[in-house]
């Protein structure tokens, strides 16, 4: 089963509508333009629910399918797009490049936003399943949790959704292919905050001082062997400690010192391990050194894990649009991502969709590629009407 013909037919307004979004990105929860743009839609291809502000400014749409229920019974299945960009400088000189200075769609939100409304559009129209169909429209997936912010606003159990799936595109794999794993298939993310205090003094008295950087120097490679000498080979946990502040002056050793990093792990086994060891590590490196040590460890976006059964399916269905050679098995990204907390609500699957040989995700280059629409969009429609078939 290739591509849908009328997705083909739907795709020049579908690609509009994604360079109009392009062109006015928006930030965490502040997506009021996107998520009236999408509701706007949503009530122009009938939907039969259309509810806004779930998660502060997500919005929900509900199509109802024509066919009866088998056991009576009204199935649901809930299909998930973010909306929001980063706050990035785009250089891509597109002619519809972001009017909004500092703020980008580098993530491929404003495709993931224009291929679901594709398909709402779509499955509007036909309505060929029987139960709901659920569009959720999710703002702050870029480092705001929105999807947690829409279930606490009760987005599944309102709804009645039975299972959820997301997508996302993925640079470097080919347009017209698909990939996807069972189970952990993107990373727990965690901030690591250090403020090192020692004892300032003159760079030509060091005997006189803790040096701050030195201090901050050794734990960062004390920091590296938790990975090297205590997680499993076999398993994968990453720390990077990306920022480091200290000093003013070149002849003046610094008092303080802030280091700031993150951390990445698959399993919530290894994620423990890697925070106890953590805090013993700065603990002893602050005794050996004799400074004194602040770290704030906050856990963030939990492990985004794939549920068998509804992997299984989202694979059939890809290779039903793509073909069977042109959907992988893929392995597990270090990168997070927040429908990490819908699959822990509910059972389903994230799937990544090709985006071709673009810029990578969060470059100032990246663009969504415009020829993924199609089997992005045929991908939604085939999910509902098959899962919900009568």
């Amino acid at each position: 089963m290739p591509i849908v013909n009328r997705v083909a037919d739907l795709q020049p307004a579908i690609q509009a509508w994604r360079r109009d979004i392009h062109e006015h990105p928006e930030l965490m929860y502040d997506t009021h333009r996107t998520a009236a743009f999408v509701a706007e839609r949503l009530r122009e291809f009938g939907c039969d629910e259309v509810a806004t502000g779930l998660g502060r400014t997500g919005v929900v749409g509900v199509i109802k399918g024509k066919k009866p229920a088998g056991n009576g019974e009204i199935r649901v299945i809930g299909l998930r797009a973010d909306m929001d960009a980063l706050p990035i400088e785009e250089e891509t000189s597109l002619p519809y490049a972001s009017k909004t200075p500092g703020k980008m769609h580098a993530c491929g939100h404003d495709g993931h936003t224009a291929m679901l409304l594709g398909a709402a559009r779509y499955l509007a129209e036909t309505r060929n399943f029987a139960g709901n169909a659920v569009v959720i429209f999710q703002p702050a997936e870029e480092g705001g949790a929105g999807a947690a912010a829409m279930i606490k606003d009760g987005l599944m159990e309102r709804f009645g959704i039975e299972q959820v799936y997301g997508m996302h595109n993925g640079p470097g794999i080919p347009v017209g292919s698909f990939a996807i794993r069972t189970g952990p298939i993107m990373a727990a993310t965690d901030a690591i905050d250090i403020r090192i205090e020692g004892h300032g003094g003159h760079a030509a008295r060091p005997h006189k001082c803790i040096d701050s950087v030195l201090v901050g120097s050794q734990l960062i490679t004390a920091l590296q062997s938790i990975v090297s000498r205590t997680v499993d080979p076999l398993d994968s946990a990453v720390i990077s400690i990306c920022e480091f502040h200290a000093g003013n002056a070149r002849n003046v050793i610094p008092q303080t010192a802030e280091l700031r990093g993150t951390v990445r792990t698959l399993t919530p086994e290894v994620r423990a391990l890697v925070e106890k060891r953590i805090h013993e590590v700065v603990a002893g490196v602050a005794q050996m050194t004799g400074a004194k040590m602040d770290l704030t460890y906050e856990r963030g976006y939990p492990v985004t894990v794939n549920h068998r059964s509804q992997t299984e399916f989202a694979t059939r269905i890809a290779k039903e649009i793509a073909g069977e050679n042109n959907v992988h098995e893929m392995p597990p990204m270090m990168g997070a991502e927040d429908f990490a907390y819908m699959l822990e609500a509910r059972p389903g699957a994230f799937i990544f969709c090709g985006n071709g040989d673009s810029a990578g995700l969060h470059h100032p280059a990246y663009n969504f590629n415009d020829e993924a629409i199609v089997y992005g969009t045929s991908y939604w429609i085939k999910l509902v009407e098959n899962t919900l078939a009568a």
